[in-house]
């Protein structure tokens, strides 16, 4: 496809451009890695983390005992979940010189680089160079997508396997009726990894509905309704063998959905009712039971939690993707391929909008409709520099510095908040500042590794020595297994308060604040993460400020 670029400017400036482009994203995406490199290890463990990789290893055991051991296939809820990230880092594990929970950090961030990669090949393919680089740029510097990507084991993964799909079905637009074997394989393998991943990843077949639309009403024009069904039928039948591909890789990483042809159904079923004992969350100020989170859960948080200059974009490349519907000067394929990027990134939200089903952990399960959104905003971006070329040249660099500075917004607050950019509320919310008493920050409980090495640390440089006969014992208000992977084993960890020589809590809503010595404070921009205290010698009742759900 042509790229939105630079039709104004002549060959040899153009070709320069282009290339400085793509070496500006290479570089990026270098520096990222690099980034990435060096402190992946500072990332802690999230809420689900450990029983995730309980999972892998029933996973493992069922393939390499024939699947005579099925202990996978009812284990907890995860079996109605893929399991192929958690599986990846087990073997990956046994190969590299670094702990497990290291190791799952450390390929986290390898798949959340090659989301980045996808993106940056997906704009570029849709909009050209400029918009390749500039959906880059967004998403790289993204912090919810960012500090997702280090330690969420389910939904940032599913997000880079639905954008591997998105290329793959926009390549299936282009090159319509006749694909070309490549497209056939990133169709299989997007599709088979992202409903590996989450049975949601059927959500793709809406978005393709939605955006083959045009294409085919001008088919029909073009050849009739018979010819236009016999070439749908004709695609359809060379998709075949992808199709296979997607199920047997769906299959490998979440066996429980080939064992009876109706498990997706059953689990699509079992995941749009509410699963769980309802617990509350603070939103807005509010404490709100989790089913009956208001539809505008998702909408507040958004506005609030991505940066600025990429919710102005995305909200003018959603106006000029709808805008150029009715214009007769754009080609029904560019108008499939922005209608279906469109639907990727605003009907999940319509629909929970509208369903309203239970909302909880802020928006870390809508995470895979940001790369389309940041592809949205790179194609306005270059549709915007295009016609600032064309019309006002003077007024680009001004353009390009308002650009840059919407971007180092979030940067300054990805550096500050390190590593906790997944509790990132940008400037309209106040940053984490105001948004502590109104929205749950660290709602996974990252805070409490480093607040686990600062307990150590002090421990050691006080020299203080546990009671004779025992380990130390350390009460947590928050998630307990981070807790005690970063502690090591010369701790217990509990909830008792009671016999306890040591309270860690987390900053939350849910956590009491103690009248006890506190040894250690993790904070970010003035807001409390974590705490730990010494309450040697104190009763203590609870450490939660609220009963327990």
């Amino acid at each position: 496809m042509s790229s939105i670029t630079t039709s104004s400017i002549d060959t040899p400036l153009r070709r320069s451009l282009e290339r400085t482009c793509d070496d500006l994203a290479i570089l990026l995406l270098v520096v990222v890695s690099l980034v990435a490199s060096l402190t992946f290890y500072d990332y802690g463990l999230g809420w689900d983390d450990y029983t995730h990789a309980e999972y892998a290893d029933l996973l493992l055991r069922m393939y390499s005992s024939g699947f005579r051991d099925t202990g996978a296939l009812s284990f907890a809820n995860l079996y109605m979940y893929g399991g192929g990230f958690d599986m990846a880092a087990a073997l990956l594990h046994k190969l590299i010189p670094l702990e497990l929970f290291e190791t799952r950090r450390l390929l986290g961030a390898v798949v959340g680089i090659i989301g980045l990669a996808v993106t940056w090949r997906l704009a570029r393919r849709v909009s050209g160079p400029i918009a390749g680089l500039a959906a880059l740029l967004l998403l790289a510097l993204c912090p919810t997508y960012y500090g997702h990507m280090f330690m969420n084991p389910k939904d940032a993964p599913f997000a880079v396997a639905m954008v591997i799909l998105m290329l793959g079905l926009v390549r299936l637009i282009e090159e319509y009726p006749q694909p070309s074997p490549r497209s056939i394989l990133i169709v299989g393998l997007g599709a088979g990894l992202s409903i590996g991943s989450r049975v949601l990843g059927g959500l793709a077949l809406l978005y393709a509905l939605v955006g083959f639309t045009p294409l085919l009403l001008e088919e029909t024009r073009t050849y009739g309704a018979l010819g236009a069904g016999r070439r749908f039928l004709h695609i359809m039948y060379l998709l075949v063998p992808g199709l296979m591909l997607g199920y047997l890789i769906m299959g490998l990483i979440w066996p429980w959905s080939i064992m009876q042809p109706g498990n997706p159904l059953l689990a699509a079923t079992y995941f749009s009712h509410f699963f769980e004992k309802p617990w509350k969350e603070m939103f807005d100020g509010a404490l709100v039971s989790v089913p009956d989170m208001p539809w505008s859960y998702l909408p507040t948080l958004f506005a609030l939690q991505l940066p600025e200059v990429l919710l102005g974009l995305c909200a003018g490349g959603v106006l000029g993707s709808l805008m150029s519907l009715g214009r007769n000067d754009v080609s029904a394929r560019k108008k499939s391929i922005r209608l279906m990027l469109t639907s990727a990134a605003t009907l999940p939200l319509v629909i929970a909008m509208v369903k309203r089903p239970a909302l909880y952990n802020g928006i870390r399960h809508f995470i895979f409709v940001v790369p389309p959104m940041t592809v949205l905003a790179g194609t306005a971006f270059a549709r915007g520099m295009k016609w600032l070329g064309e019309n006002r040249r003077s007024w680009q660099p001004a353009a390009v510095t308002i650009f840059a500075f919407g971007l180092l917004l979030p940067l300054a607050e990805m550096i500050r908040l390190h590593p906790y950019q997944y509790t990132h509320f940008n400037y309209i919310a106040g940053t984490v500042r105001e948004a502590d008493d109104r929205f749950m920050l660290d709602y996974w409980g990252l805070a409490l590794k480093q607040a686990s090495d600062g307990l150590r640390e002090e421990i050691t440089s006080r020299q203080y020595s546990p009671p004779r006969g025992r380990k130390w014992k350390v009460a947590v208000c928050g998630p307990q297994r981070p807790a005690q992977v970063a502690l090591g084993p010369d701790f217990t960890i509990g909830w008792d308060s009671h016999a306890a020589d040591f309270a860690m809590t987390l900053g939350e809503f849910y956590c009491k604040g103690l009248t006890a010595p506190v040894l250690v404070e993790i904070k970010r921009d003035d807001v409390v993460f974590a705490r730990v205290y010494d309450i040697r010698g104190r009763s203590i009742s609870s450490l939660l400020s609220i009963p327990p759900p």
